[in-house]
This record gives C-alpha cells, structure tokens and sequence, in this order.
C-alpha cells in the first residue's frame, strides 16, 4: 500500500527518534539499517511469541544479525520492547499524516486517519498484540502510546471547531471515545480478518456516526 510504505520509509529515515528513549542511537546509515532490522525483526518474534517467550537470539537471527551486535544497540530485551513499542506509535502517526492532505474537511480528516490506520493494521497486525501486552510488561509505555494519540485527536478536535466545521466544546472525552471506536474497528475488520467490509466502507461508517455528534448545526 502506498501509504504504508511512505510511512516505513520515513520511519527507517527518523528510526532513532522513535527509539531513542530505549535504543543507543545510531550514528551511521549502516547503523540505522540495523537497528531497523532489529525492530522489524522483534515485531514479527513479539508478534508470534508474545514478550516471554520471545528471546533476543531469535530476534537477532531474524534480522540477520550478530548476536553480540545486538548490544550495540539495546541493554535488554525490555529495552528494545519498549523501544519497538514506540516505533509502533510512530509508524501509526506516520501513516495517518501521509492519509492527510491540505484542504481536506475536519471530518474528512478523520475518515482519511482512520482508513490509514485501519489498512496499516492490516498489514501490521502484531501491532494490537505488542501494544496489548506492553499494558503488563511496561506499564509507562503502554500509557503513553494512548495517551499520545489521544492527544492528536483533541488538536484535530479543536481545529475543527476553531475552522467553523465541529461544535464547541469538543475535547478529551470525545477523542478518547473516538479512539476507542478506531480501536475496536481495527480490531473486528482489519486484525481477525473477517473481510465482510472493505476498510473504506469500514471508515464511512464511523464517519457517519461522528458526523451526528461532531458537526457544528
């Protein structure tokens, strides 16, 4: 999908400020492929083995790289999950903003993000297991992760209102509802696969519900 791979193009660009926090930042090109591999490679190991059972050797020779090498990067396994865990953020925030160009309506805005994610999710669906899980392996991480994206959806909100086309007084409530509904949809039409509704009919539909409570009348 073009919008995904614009998305994992300007992650791997920017790879160290999703994981910075956890990762030691690279300082070349062949360090930033590498660490790319590595996170590419621990979403597909949490992805199938959960957290536990997952191991950094594995890890490693999925990504094809040295064992040793992998320190050069992380302290721990917990460190590179947490990092993975931001990275997946990123990528969520970046696929949704490649979704958005300018001109388009508040409420337009918000079927293009949620048909981005739902599309990335599709093709990302570790996503929901690594993030559900990081709620027991690093409480902090998990937080943030909603916490940030709840945040988007008030700036959104608020433009909205400020450009005439959503109702005053919008704010963390609605957009962490509306968050939810993205969740959960993701997670019946993208993630279990049940392909009964194609992600564009998916994303009209919970257009049209917003529309009842965001337009301004």
């Amino acid at each position: 999908m073009g919008n995904t791979q614009t998305a994992r193009t300007k992650v791997e660009s920017g790879v160290e400020d999703a994981a910075c926090g956890d990762a030691k930042v690279p300082r070349t090109e062949r360090g930033r492929r590498t660490l790319r591999k590595l996170l590419d490679a621990a979403a597909e190991e949490f992805g199938e083995k959960g957290f536990h059972e997952a191991s950094v050797s594995s890890i490693t020779r999925r990504a094809g790289v040295a064992l040793g090498s992998f320190y050069t990067y992380f302290d721990s396994k917990d460190a590179l999950f947490r990092a993975l865990v931001a990275d997946m953020s990123e990528q969520v925030k970046i696929s949704a903003r490649s979704a958005i160009s300018e001109g388009m309506g508040a409420l337009e805005i918000e079927r293009a993000g949620l048909l981005a994610f739902l599309n990335f999710a599709a093709e990302h669906k570790e996503v929901y297991r690594i993030i559900d899980e990081a709620e027991f392996v690093d409480p902090a991480s998990y937080r943030e992760h909603y916490e940030t994206i709840a945040a988007r959806f008030v700036d959104r909100l608020q433009a909205g209102a400020a450009r005439g086309e959503f109702r005053d007084g919008l704010g963390e409530i609605e957009a962490w509802a509306m968050m939810g509904m993205n969740v959960f949809a993701g997670l019946r039409f993208a993630v279990w696969g049940l392909a009964d509704k194609s992600p564009e009919e998916v994303a009209a539909g919970v257009n049209r519900l917003l529309a009842e409570g965001l337009l301004r009348r």
